[in-house]
């Protein structure tokens, strides 16, 4: 085997690898969202999340290079982290006190969608296919339904709530696509360093606005709430979040965010289980529109008819 064929080997199985991280992990962080908010203030527990996870990665990334962050547009990383973990991951944990963690990971569904729309609009100036604006419409429908309903699904949702899963989405996708134009495979742990960093200081600002430290008291947080904390930190900030954006470096960003619809599938199941959450025949429709034109958008490049005569070879042997 050739020098370049083992290091393609062992990218795509890194590929494979980090792919199966965010599919997996991350449908289960709005089940541990859920518990850690039970007890921790949201925004104090989206702060110490990003903040602690930051420092323990400085330390690591310090250990093994004296320079970290050369080469690395720390401001633009801040403002990526802004984006993805102060508004798309804070926004998200403040709206799961009205939502269940189920609904909001549907919700969530639609980033590929609103990646797309941004990528249009404001980046690639790239127009989508027909498939990718029917699968658009669907999606939407999907997620109007959530939104529209949320009351009949969640029961005491605010409209608050709702905004604030809205902007979440919106934020995480702008930042997915600064993100793929701001970082390459040398800088990316360091700037997903700064990233968590400026996200934990924005939800840290958030907390005070919102009056956490005010009836925030430590003695009350209950040791489920620090070991799902723990669990946030560990494998939905060190493991999946780095997995997440260094696969941006690697392929395209619609690819990365197919994550959406296994997140769901997970999250309603674990929501259902773990904390008896209920799974309704309009939730289940709803997530079959948005899981469905998520599909369409994602998988806009593949050519049917040729898979589908290639399907038709292979059967007839």
């Amino acid at each position: 085997m050739s020098v370049n064929t083992s290091i393609s080997a062992r990218v795509s199985l890194g590929v494979l690898a980090a792919f199966a991280g965010i599919y997996l992990i991350w449908g289960t962080t709005y089940l541990g969202i859920a518990v850690a908010i039970q007890t921790l203030p949201p925004f104090i527990s989206g702060a110490a999340r990003f903040l602690i996870a930051a420092a323990l990665m400085y330390v690591w990334i310090r250990w093994r290079d004296p320079q970290p962050f050369d080469g690395v547009n720390i401001p633009l990383g801040l403002f990526c982290g802004v984006l993805l973990s102060g508004v798309g991951n804070g926004f998200v944990i403040w709206a799961q006190q009205g939502i269940p963690s189920g609904i909001a990971a549907l919700i969530v569904t639609a980033v590929p969608v609103v990646v797309l729309i941004i990528d249009w609009t404001l980046f690639s100036k790239r127009a989508p296919s027909r498939q990718a604006l029917f699968g658009t419409a669907i999606a939407v429908a999907g997620v109007a339904t959530i939104v529209l309903h949320t009351r009949s699904l969640a029961g005491h949702a605010q409209p608050m709530h709702l905004a604030a899963m809205i902007v979440a989405v919106i934020g995480w996708s702008f930042g997915t696509l600064l993100q793929k134009r701001a970082a390459n495979t040398k800088t990316v742990l360091s700037f997903t360093c700064v990233q968590m960093f400026g996200g934990g200081l924005f939800q840290l600002v958030l907390s005070f606005f919102d009056g956490e430290w005010q009836r925030f008291d430590p003695a009350q947080v209950s040791l489920s709430s620090a070991i799902a904390l723990l669990y946030l930190i560990v494998f939905g900030s060190l493991i999946a979040l780095n997995c997440y954006l260094w696969l941006l470096t690697r392929v395209s960003a619609q690819k990365v965010t197919t994550y959406a619809l296994v997140n769901p599938v997970v999250a309603l199941i674990l929501g259902a289980v773990v904390l008896d959450e209920r799974v309704t025949m309009l939730a289940a429709v709803s997530a079959v529109l948005v899981l469905v034109g998520v599909a369409l958008v994602l998988f806009q490049g593949i050519e049917w008819k040729t898979l589908a005569a290639r399907v038709a070879r292979v059967e007839q042997g």
